[in-house]
This record gives structure tokens, C-alpha cells and sequence, in this order.
């Protein structure tokens, strides 16, 4: 029976202090993201990797088990992957030996367990290493970005093939979203997937969602308020 564990992670010192449990409509950012994962039937057991006291007490009001995570790990270029290694470490010293992760951000509130579920289900129905929600955005393609040499704009993917400028008649653009991933324990072990998510495996399937941000700075509060809202309104 495959066996699945939603991890939180969320670090303390961001430059945006203490931006995971920010109240948010009266809840901590993280709650969000927490409550969404309870709601899920599919998975097993939950856990929050973190640094930070606040964050792990807070965490533990919605039921998740504490994992605390060294300094080391928890500095602004410290990478996913290697948080998530820790992660499976503990877990391995409890005995508990997950089949996948659902790796929740803490600083994500635009998630619904409706999303977590389908890319659980999504995961088991295909041969994927990993499931992951992304937004179409074909106005930040990759072949209309831009890098600058001695002051100028240049292009950011050289290419000798003609580029539409506009933006619909290029090929679908996908951006991860930054709420969650599902992944199979194993890929993360292998870490041998594509660059820069390379523990996600080569086998990644998307999950389409019309909108989602992440809290980094304070004007991201108001973005995901005017969201939560708008959705909010649809359910009525």
C-alpha cells in the first residue's frame, strides 16, 4: 500500500519577517496550505520541516508533527532538495519510509485540496515521477526574455528561428507554481531530473491551474487577498 506524507517547509529569517505566519483574513499564511492537506483522504501523515519555533508551534495547531531543521539548511540559498533529504532522514529514523511527498510551501495560500487530490491521483494513473501545478503565462515566454550586455537588451535564448512577437502564436509556455509538488520518494533520492528541480525526476506531469502566489513580499498580501476573495465569491 503506497504510503504518502504531506511535508510543510517554511524557514525562519526571511527578509520578509516572519512571512509564513503573517495573518492572512485572520489565519496564519501557513494555515492555508495545512488545511487544504487535511482535508485530503489520500494521505497519511503530516509534518512540518522548519527552523524556526514559531513556525513548527503554529504548524502543530493544524496537526502537523515537527521536524526541526538545522541552520544550515535554512539560510536564503539553501536548496529544496537538500531540506527534503533531511526530511526523509528523520522520517527514516521514526521508521516511516513515505512512497511520496506532497512538499507544501509555507508562504503559499492559493492552494485547494481539490488540486493536492487530482495530482495524487494523476501520479498513480501514469507512469510520472512527479505531479506539480502550473499557470500557462505566454507574456513571460522564454523567447521573449531578455538579458543585457554592456547596458543593451539582448536575447535571452539565442536563435536563428523566427519568433513570433505575438504572444499567442507561440508555443504554450508553462511556470511552476510554488504551493505544492507531489513526488515520488525515490526521484527525490535519485535527484536526476531537469534542472533546477532536478529531484523531481524526468516524468513530470502538469497540473493546470488558472492562478496561484506565493508570499515574499508585502504587497503579495494584497494580491492573495483580492484571490482568496475572487474565489470566494465563485463558491457563493
Amino acid at each position: 500500500m503506497t504510503k504518502i506524507i504531506a511535508l510543510l517547509t517554511g524557514r525562519g529569517g526571511s527578509s520578509f519577517k516572519d512571512k509564513n505566519i503573517i495573518k492572512l483574513f485572520n489565519k496564519p499564511i501557513l494555515a492555508y496550505p495545512c488545511e487544504e492537506a487535511r482535508k485530503v483522504s489520500l494521505i497519511d501523515d503530516y509534518y512540518v520541516s522548519s527552523d524556526d519555533r514559531k513556525i513548527i508551534n503554529t504548524a502543530s495547531k493544524y496537526g502537523f508533527k515537527s521536524i526541526l531543521r538545522p541552520k544550515k539548511l535554512s539560510k536564503p540559498n539553501s536548496l529544496h532538495h537538500d531540506v527534503l533529504l533531511h526530511a526523509l532522514k528523520d522520517l527514516k529514523n521514526k521508521n516511516i519510509f513515505p512512497d511520496l511527498l506532497v512538499v507544501l510551501l509555507a508562504n503559499a495560500p492559493i492552494v485547494e485540496s481539490k488540486w493536492i487530490s487530482d495530482c495524487i491521483k494523476l501520479l498513480f494513473k501514469n507512469k510520472a515521477t512527479a505531479v506539480v501545478p502550473v499557470v500557462q503565462d505566454n507574456d513571460k515566454h522564454p523567447l521573449r526574455a531578455k538579458k543585457t550586455k554592456n547596458k543593451f537588451l539582448l536575447p535571452f535564448i539565442d536563435t536563428k528561428k523566427k519568433i513570433s512577437s505575438n504572444r499567442q502564436s507561440l508555443e504554450k509556455s508553462f511556470f511552476l507554481c510554488h504551493n505544492f509538488w507531489v513526488i515520488k520518494t525515490n526521484e527525490i533520492l535519485k535527484n536526476n531530473g531537469y534542472k533546477p528541480w532536478s529531484f523531481m525526476g524526468r516524468k513530470v506531469l502538469p497540473y493546470v491551474v488558472k492562478e496561484s502566489h506565493d508570499i515574499h513580499q508585502k504587497i503579495d498580501i494584497n494580491i492573495c487577498k483580492n484571490i482568496i476573495s475572487q474565489k470566494n465569491k465563485g463558491k457563493t
